[in-house]
């Protein structure tokens, strides 16, 4: 999964980076191209946690 992300992302990041006005700025363009991710993950496990809840109840 990490090798796809650069692959997925492309080269619009790095230039963000290479044209960035200080170092902030690369920490924000980090998270919000992580962002996405975390917040699928998050979701998921959500789901999960919600269905395995309603199979041991029954």
């Amino acid at each position: 999964m990490l090798t796809l992300l650069p692959i997925l992302q492309g080269a619009n990041i790095e230039e963000k980076i290479k044209e960035a006005p200080d170092n902030s700025y690369e920490i924000g363009v980090f998270i919000g191209s992580m962002l996405p991710f975390v917040v699928l993950v998050i979701i998921a496990y959500v789901i999960y946690r919600y269905n395995k809840n309603k199979l041991n109840k029954d």
